[in-house]
């Protein structure tokens, strides 16, 4: 049946342009809907999801596409549907408004119903079905006591609305005295938290469902290279990073045919995913699989990363250059569909040994493990492999991936997941600093070549009279950016920097950090606000210090001005973010590993990161710019600067001819230029040998 569009029909979003459709009418957030509620004193029934969702999905197809339930919804409500990804900012006060109403975690789809004339929400909940089910009461019938509550309880809503506002306000009460000296402290604590949620068993954090949690997984390795440093070696934080790697990677968390990471594992052995692929979890899972490479010399972490960034160069780039958002979980109404098998359809598709070392490595011998079917699992490793079938593990291993290209190329006949492609800022800063990361730790110029391509893309695109966009489809970029798009991107730019120096985007950083102090900043108490100071005015304006799906926002620019203050001598950068720190120090002690983002920066205030600078020709560089990388060093910027390029401030600015020069930069002060690599390296070991973390 072909319905009249609601007024989404005008959108951008993918997610709202699916629900264009529905009997429901639907309104984009803006003056028209909340105008209409407040004259018509209708509660604001608002929707929050994403394209990718499946529960979104299901619950559209149940109660959104319903004719009777939208007539209720009409009825009673006015009716706003929100992608999360669009609105991070409305996202972010309504699930911590969900909190408070609910006391447990939201999620999506979100559900809240707002007063008309303030927009505090009454009433929070996730998915419910369309008739009672799974211990939820069924959707039309909640909508009807809802209504019934909002004309009869009037005093009691308005009593609980100003202590929804109260509770806001005491968030936004923290404080602390810049006289509190920082310390080392929160980071031994963190180290010790993450072990204790650590999972022995099956690698990474607490149980199902199981998530990747980056920010635990970089804290880690950063605080093993530490340790390291210091010559007490941490085995124990590296072990705990590595085996969850090795674990997703070789799990149903990681596209086994097609590379790429899903949402998170429904069961705690990473068997069984959700089966949406997000860019924001392929971007840092990518960064930390080419370190976790550099670390260990681990071949599947080099095959794990190359694989992911050539998925998201060929799934995900768009030919101008940005990164698409999500691919959905669903494919032809189903979950999972695209990605699942049957044994005889494997069968069919490979030669009698091919076959036989597939199913050794997935386990097809084994009991089909999603709804009669199988999502592919390694099994049994290589060395087992190689063992049973009288051959080597080389072999093995070729043979094996040429069975995979032979199911993958068939895959890519089925009808394929959605994708939205909307091109976020923030996401994009995540994905450019991965790429970069890789294409360093990896020798790859392609991938290099694929973040400037994306850098280039947001530079053109979502970058207007000195203010970001937040994101961009179909030639419109609607919405001014939020704090993760200025902090991520600064990120990204200053990790892309460090394989090739270009004085137009180490400017582009100086802007972005200079808006992000300027528009962000909370000059009174320390700290950035989610959302600008000329943002549209909300019920509340988040500042954020602890990781969610995404790192905090706060970490990630805390982490940039310090790293770009210590690059440039900016002082006002460095005291920015000193006083962020501040700011969280009572968060940071309380629950440290919740913190990793601002611990990061924690780290880089109290041991300042050190400065490498490189000058010459660039094929000469490359060899100085791997020793001087290796091992792993967190802490340590190189960047090398070619003929045609400008020194940094205040640092020694001789141009090397046919050779190169190198000179180290310890917070403020910097070492006469050297052009003996040997002697250069052992010059930075030694000065690493004597500087400790205070403690």
């Amino acid at each position: 049946m072909n319905r009249p569009p609601n007024a989404l029909i005008e959108e951008t979003s993918p997610y709202l342009l699916q629900h264009a459709h529905n009997p429901v009418e639907w309104y984009p957030w803006g003056p028209a809907a909340l105008d209409k509620a407040r004259r018509e004193d209708k509660p604001i029934l608002l929707s929050i999801g994403y394209s990718a969702c499946h529960w979104c999905h299901v619950m559209a197809h149940e109660s959104f596409e319903d004719a009777t339930t939208a007539e209720v919804m009409n009825r009673l409500f006015v009716n706003i549907k929100v992608d999360r990804e669009e609105r991070p900012d409305l996202d972010k006060i309504y699930q911590t408004a969900h909190q408070l109403l609910t006391q447990r975690g939201g999620g999506w789809p979100l559900t809240v119903i707002l007063a008309p004339a303030t927009h505090v929400p009454f009433f929070a909940g996730t998915y419910f079905p369309k008739s009672a089910r799974y211990g939820l009461p069924g959707f039309k019938d909640l909508l009807d006591q809802i209504a019934s509550h909002y004309q009869n309880h009037r005093d009691d809503i308005d009593a609980q609305n100003r202590e929804v506002l109260r509770f806001f306000d005491r968030i936004d009460a923290r404080s602390s005295s810049a006289a509190t000296p920082l310390t080392a402290q929160p980071l031994d604590a963190a180290r010790r938290q993450l072990e204790q949620h650590y999972d022995a068993d099956h690698g990474g954090f607490g149980g199902a469902p199981k998530f990747p949690h980056t920010t635990n997984l970089d804290r880690l390795l950063r605080h093993w290279a530490m340790s390291r440093q210091r010559g007490s070696n941490d085995d124990g934080a590296l072990s705990m990073a590595t085996t969850t790697l090795k674990r997703m990677a070789h799990g149903g968390l990681y596209d086994q045919l097609g590379s790429g990471f899903y949402r998170y594992s429904v069961d705690e052995r990473w068997v069984i995913p959700h089966f949406e692929k997000m860019l924001y979890d392929n971007g840092p899972l990518l960064a930390l699989y080419a370190i976790a490479w550099q670390i260990t010399s681990e071949p599947l972490f080099k095959r794990v990363a190359t694989e992911t960034a050539q998925w998201l160069i060929r799934e995900m780039q768009a030919t101008e250059g940005g990164y698409y958002s999500t691919l959905d979980a669903d494919s032809e109404s189903e979950e999972g569909k695209y990605y699942l098998w049957q044994r005889d359809d494997i069968r069919s598709l490979l030669d009698e040994d091919e076959y036989a070392l597939l199913s050794d490595y997935f386990g097809l011998d084994l009991a089909p493990n999603f709804e009669g079917a199988w999502h592919l699992n390694v099994a049994n490793t290589l060395d087992d492999i190689a063992r049973r079938h009288g051959t080597t593990v080389a072999d093995v291993g070729n043979r094996i991936g040429a069975a995979r290209t032979k199911l993958f190329t068939a895959r890519q006949q089925r009808t394929k997941p959605g994708r939205d492609e909307k091109i976020l800022t923030a996401w994009n800063g995540l994905a450019i600093k991965g790429m970069a990361a890789a294409g360093r730790y990896l020798q790859r110029d392609d991938f290099i070549e694929s973040a400037i391509k994306a850098l280039t893309f947001i530079k053109s695109h979502l970058w207007r009279e000195g203010r970001l966009l937040t994101g961009y489809k179909d030639g419109r970029a609607p919405l001014r950016a939020y704090l993760d798009d200025y902090a991520f991107l600064l990120d990204g730019i200053l990790e892309l920097l460090q394989h090739r120096w270009n004085d137009e985007d180490a400017q582009f950083a100086v802007s972005l950090a200079e808006t992000l102090l300027a528009q962000f900043e909370d000059e009174s108490k320390g700290g950035f606000f989610f959302t600008a100071n000329d943002h549209e005015k909300l019920i509340y304006r988040p500042k954020i210090f602890s990781d969610e799906a995404l790192p905090a926002g706060n970490g990630i620019a805390a982490h940039g001005l310090i790293r770009l203050g210590h690059m440039l001598g900016e002082t006002r950068y460095l005291d920015a973010a000193e006083r962020c720190l501040h700011t969280a120090w009572h968060d940071l002690n309380e629950t440290p590993f919740a913190h990793n983002a601002l611990l990061t920066a924690l780290e880089e205030f109290l041991y300042p990161p050190q400065l490498v600078v490189l000058r010459g020709d660039p094929e000469r560089m490359r060899t100085w710019q791997e020793r001087c990388a290796t091992p792993y060093q967190p802490r340590r910027m190189i960047v090398a600067i070619t003929d045609d390029g400008h020194a940094l401030p205040g640092a020694n600015d001789n141009i090397a001819e046919n050779t190169v020069i190198a000179y180290r930069c310890d917070g403020f002060a910097c070492s006469a230029s050297m052009s003996d690599l040997d002697q250069f390296i052992a010059e930075l070991d030694a000065k690493e040998a004597t500087q400790t973390l205070k403690t």
